[in-house]
């Protein structure tokens, strides 16, 4: 099967990120890079459990916390947890697209789908210059990032555009092309910024995510060179051979 099709065989709440929580180490990664402080408003949308919001409030004591999630259960599990624990902080269960945030100064923004990250853009033009926007892994789409911490991302408003997508990718990046280092490189961030200490295909996961990297490099003219370096040929052939999953098709599109 191509890389597509392999994909399509996954639950979709996992590549939207729905049922993939950060873990706490991360999630304390991210607040130390956006430099969360005693003054600042705070929204995790998309939240899952109450996680994020608990070290939010505990440990950089914001001012205000609000987790947000169209899952009720998670919502009510999340609002008890928090109760027993006799932390302040605020639940609602909503979709991310209606939610009133516009007294945000952090926001914690982590959706894959392009429709709801779309919305979500024009919903974040409209908030207070210098809310911060935390993504995973890409920026909002079209903007060109404010800071980088691979895979973690800030975009503040006003928003800065990009005029093309290399643009985009190679700030993300800070190179001038990308080459097979850089792609291994911030792969791996990635795969252990979502995993679990104990994840057993943390490889395979960075092997999938360099050769994504990789191509898409390629195919919008940021890689380094005109031909294909021998590890990523070398990982084509791995995954075609062990797990039959072909990457060919992407490199001719």
């Amino acid at each position: 099967m191509n890389i597509d099709e392999y994909l399509e065989t996954l639950p979709e709440n996992l590549l939207s990120g729905e049922d993939v929580q950060l873990p706490e180490r991360s999630l304390r990664e991210i607040f130390k890079f956006a430099e969360l402080k005693k003054d600042d408003i705070f929204y995790h949308l998309g939240c899952g459990d109450e996680k994020g919001i608990e070290i939010a409030v505990k440990e950089f004591q914001v001012k205000k916390a609000v987790g947000i999630d169209n899952n009720s259960e998670k919502i009510e599990i999340a609002k008890k947890n928090l109760k027993e624990k006799q932390i302040d902080a605020e639940f609602r269960c909503q979709d991310v697209l209606n939610s009133e945030i516009s007294d945000a100064t952090v926001i914690l923004f982590w959706f894959s789908d392009e429709e709801i990250t779309n919305q979500m853009l024009k919903k974040f033009e409209s908030l207070n210059q210098e809310t911060k926007i935390i993504t995973v892994w890409g920026p909002l789409p079209d903007c060109l990032p404010d800071k980088v911490d691979f895979p973690y991302i800030i975009n503040k408003v006003p928003f800065k555009k990009a005029k093309t997508m290399q643009e985009q990718l190679l700030a993300i990046f800070g190179v001038k092309c990308v080459d097979f280092v850089t792609a291994w490189e911030f792969a791996e961030r990635y795969t252990k910024s979502i995993g679990s200490p104990e994840i057993k295909n943390d490889r395979f996961l960075t092997i999938i995510q360099t050769l994504v990297i990789w191509i898409n490099a390629k195919k919008l003219g940021v890689a380094c060179g005109k031909e294909i370096p021998e590890s990523i040929q070398t990982y084509i052939k791995l995954m075609k051979m062990n797990f039959d999953i072909d990457f060919e098709p992407m490199l001719k599109e």
